[in-house]
């Protein structure tokens, strides 16, 4: 059917004319009927279009029908009716669906997000500009999505080092997917951003132990063979993992496995870059101030002064002909304060050579630095040891275990090896030089190793890969016993002329140890809260018990979230210990007691 536009506009013209100075002719004698006529149709083809449609295919014929409505308005009708008659649109096709639509099953918003559908969530975005609330309806879909996936990524971890490192990657994909969507979607929309913010935030502080999984995540970055990466594909890893660090609340949790993973890829010089380390120190710093890395710098420090010490003691030793037996000593200097807590009980009987050896650096220190402590910290030293095989190699019967033979010593040509030990399993391997056979417990009582420490140390000579098992364990049991006895395993052989003993330790805290440093953390916390409120008292002189929780949580937030009731015993303690007093008017007024 050809219909004029010339005689349309005229007429509608006309009756514009009419009103002489107003269009109310216009409107009650033609717009209002056709505004009303427009708003029954498009109620009717919004309803055929949604029940033969997908979301997508509908939000795209939308879109057509507000254009071609528009072009229409334009030639056919008075210019300020195509506000109006867009409007009607609007209304009867987007506002009256809108849950409909974003929540369409099989094609709704989740739909697009699930299956990467950039494009129609973008058609939908700038579709939904048009009413009120549109965006607001779409973001609240994507937020119900994202912490679904959230939650379920904080689900399926389970506790073992390799599936943290895996949980904090699908976090950073999980990141990386929404900023996609936020970039070429969303319009960079403060709106969804802010959203996704909050999300992550969330679901990332679900799991208790992100703190210490992020920590592991870096941790393996940093250290030496990161799979794959170059120095600048790690710097880009970093940048993304302060991402996830920003949304921890517990970042003092996360401080305390950080720093205790820094002073062993240091002290065992794991470490890939000093460079990579110190920028991410850097990072840290300005995301969290000074106090939070002073420790950490402090660590890098204490490595830097004791390269600088061990060349002066190898020099000292050459001008003073001193013999240390052909031991070769490196010792860190580490300042207390700035390094992990060491265990209370961490000593240990040092063969005797080794024990001069010492004793020579001790003296030397002491005489450069009068007055100072030194403390022998056993615990996380190394040692390249040299050890001499006789026994004929035997071939892996393939069960796994291997039992003591009798071997003769002259029909085999000796073997040497340089074994890549822990100092206390250095401690064991010299004990076997004075005795052929040695127990569990009469190890524990020469070597004054504590019996956790003992069992950690034997467990990978005696029980772990076939081309590491140093000793042979008399027993058959799958676990070491105080009456256990060990022999050397005279028929150990290897490819390797340097052979690493990997320590057999979970990467991540057993249940126990994690309740300790959980436990030093509510002490650290401690001493923070009590700083808070007596700087924050000390200002203000008198503050009301609510004014005085809110500002401790303010100050506090970027580094842990203290409770409100962990903070109230804190001020019952500072009270008890004269730093606050009640106002005898009012018991929820405190005082700052000079």
């Amino acid at each position: 059917m050809f219909v004029s536009r010339s005689a349309v506009k005229n007429a509608c013209q006309m009756l514009m004319n009419l009103g002489i100075d107003n269009r109310s002719v216009y409107a009650e004698d033609f717009e209002t009927p056709f505004l009303q006529q427009s708003a029954e149709f498009y109620r009717l083809e919004s309803q055929k279009l949604l029940a033969e449609n997908s979301a997508s295919v509908y939000i795209r014929k939308v879109a057509v029908r507000i254009n071609e409505e528009a072009e229409r308005a334009v030639h056919y009708l008075d210019k300020s009716t195509e506000e109006r008659i867009i409007r009607v649109l609007e209304e009867e096709l987007i506002t009256k669906h809108i849950k409909t639509i974003v929540e369409m099953e099989n094609s709704g918003v989740y739909h697009m997000l699930k299956f990467n559908k950039c494009d129609d969530l973008a058609t939908m975005y700038r579709l939904f500009e048009r009413v009120p609330n549109g965006h607001l309806t779409i973001a609240d879909c994507m937020s119900s999505y994202l912490r679904e996936q959230g939650r379920a990524l904080v689900a399926d971890n389970t506790d073992d080092g390799k599936n943290a490192i895996t949980y904090v990657q699908n976090l950073l994909d999980l990141k990386d997917t929404f900023d996609h969507f936020l970039k070429n979607a969303f319009n960079e929309d403060k709106t969804f951003k802010k959203r996704i913010n909050s999300d992550f935030e969330f679901f990332i502080n679900l799991n208790q132990r992100s703190p210490e999984y992020l920590s592991l995540f870096i941790d393996d970055k940093l250290k030496k063979g990161a799979k794959d990466l170059g120095d600048q594909e790690v710097e880009v890893v970093l940048d993304k993992a302060m991402m996830l660090f920003r949304y921890l609340e517990e970042k003092d949790v996360f401080e305390r496995y950080y720093k205790q993973h820094l002073a062993k890829r240091l002290l065992l010089n794991k470490s890939a870059s000093d460079d990579a380390e110190k920028n991410m120190i850097s990072r840290l710093k300005t995301e969290c101030g000074c106090q939070f890395t002073c420790k950490l710098e402090g660590m890098f420090k204490d490595i830097s002064l004791s390269n600088t010490t061990a060349e002066d003691f190898r020099l000292y030793v050459a001008q003073k002909q001193i013999n240390l037996h052909g031991i070769d000593l490196t010792v860190r200097v580490l300042t207390t304060g700035f390094w992990p807590t060491q265990t209370t009980h961490n000593q240990c009987n040092l063969p005797t050579m080794v024990r001069e050896a010492y004793q020579c650096f001790h003296q030397f220190y002491l005489n450069k630095h009068n007055g100072r402590q030194l403390t022998l910290q056993p615990s996380l030293g190394s040692v390249d040891l040299t050890a001499i095989f006789y026994g004929k190699p035997k071939d892996d019967d393939g069960d796994g275990e291997s039992r003591p033979t009798t071997t003769t010593v002259t029909s085999t040509k000796e073997r040497k090896h340089t074994l890549q030990v822990s100092t206390y399993q250095m401690v064991i391997l010299m004990l076997f030089n004075t005795k052929v056979s040695w127990s569990f417990e009469e190890m524990h009582q020469e070597s004054d190793i504590s019996e956790k420490d003992l069992h950690r140390a034997l467990l990978p000579l005696s029980m772990g890969k076939a081309n590491q098992r140093i000793f042979l364990k008399e027993s058959k049991t799958k676990e070491i016993q105080s009456s256990d006895r060990f022999v050397v395993n005279d028929s150990f052989t290897s490819k390797l002329f340097r052979v690493k003993i990997n320590p057999m330790t979970a990467k991540l805290e057993s249940d126990p140890e994690r309740q300790e440093t959980r436990n030093k953390v509510d002490d650290d916390r401690k001493h923070v809260i009590d700083a808070a409120l007596v700087r924050i008292m000390k200002t203000r002189k008198t503050m009301t018990h609510t004014q005085l929780i809110s500002e401790v949580i303010h100050q506090l937030k970027a580094r842990f979230m203290p409770s409100p009731v962990f903070i109230k015993k804190r001020i019952e303690s500072l009270i008890e210990r004269d730093y606050l007093s009640r106002s005898m008017d009012d018991r929820k007024m405190y005082t700052y007691v000079a």
